[in-house]
């Protein structure tokens, strides 16, 4: 049996534990309220954005874009830089081995591109080729670093390089609810499922009647790859928000289970002190006896 000392050692050591837990799940809840406050105002832009390319569906037939061949696959992955989140990088790392084993029965080759350290190791360790360019690219959530991802496998996909881009990620629904998601990126298969995000549509609050300038064709061109670099933008925020609700659920997780020690300590430390307070009373008694 441990002794008080070590007992009261222990109850101090969930107390410090108890009080990192809290404040980690206090810090990520603000950074999940920031996310929340992002994807929402995107979801916006996204959808106006979608609704112009499906009225200009015409334009988009012969956008190289939708070019279909044989060749790689450039699987991006997004993943988060640190741990203590729960099951949420084993999870996107199990559904990545999974997807890997499809790929190569259906299409052949696949080049992994993770966003986040994390599964990163994982793939490295179990030994997958990992190509690290962008690793550390969802650091800040800049859509500057975003655009130029993508415009990465914009170019590699126009050049040969892939013949298939998909993204790998968590989907943000709610705090309660995150989803893994793996869907093609590239080739786009219409206009209007150029970034398909699940967002309302806002087409019944554009007129019905559009006047395009300098010409459809032109708008098109250069609307595609801003829709590509918009979407590629919208997973990593997606993929951000459902990392901070899962660690907020794990450090909430952790919190309960630390109280819960912590009362089951104290309560070992009241009955052994009760004993020893009776054990020390009864040789008093015996002594004056004697």
């Amino acid at each position: 049996m441990a002794s008080l000392k070590e007992i009261k050692a222990r109850i101090s050591s969930v107390r410090s534990t108890l009080k990192i837990t809290q404040a980690m799940k206090m810090v990520a809840s603000a950074k999940l309220r920031k996310a929340q406050k992002m994807v929402a105002g995107l979801d916006a832009y996204k959808s106006a954005l979608n609704d112009i390319l499906s009225r200009l569906e015409g334009q988009m037939a012969g956008s190289p874009l939708m070019l279909k061949r044989e060749g790689k696959t450039a699987l991006i992955v997004f993943s988060s830089n640190t741990a203590l989140c729960g099951s949420y990088n084993s999870n996107l790392f199990k559904t990545l081995e999974y997807r890997l084993g499809e790929i190569a029965k259906e299409y052949g080759a696949t080049e992994i591109y993770p966003v986040g350290e994390k599964v990163s190791k994982m793939a490295r360790k179990a030994g997958y080729e990992v190509f690290t360019d962008f690793v550390t690219a969802g650091d800040n959530l800049s859509y500057d670093d975003m655009a130029a991802m993508a415009q990465f496998f914009l170019d590699g996909f126009l050049q040969g390089r892939f013949a298939r881009v998909e993204l790998l990620y968590m989907h943000y629904f709610s705090a309660a609810r995150q989803a893994i998601k793996c869907r093609e990126w590239l080739p786009l298969k219409s206009s209007a499922a150029a970034a398909a995000n699940d967002v309302a549509s806002v087409t019944d609050a554009l007129p019905d009647i559009v006047i395009v300038e300098p010409s459809q064709k032109e708008v098109v061109e250069k609307l595609l790859p801003l829709a590509m670099r918009t979407e590629m933008y919208a997973t990593l925020l997606s993929s951000n928000a459902s990392e901070n609700a899962c660690r907020m659920i794990a450090m909430q997780t952790a919190s309960d289970n630390a109280q819960d020690l912590l009362g089951q300590l104290q309560l070992t430390y009241n009955k052994q002190r009760q004993q020893v307070i009776t054990e020390e009373l009864t040789d008093i008694s015996n002594g004056k006896l004697a």
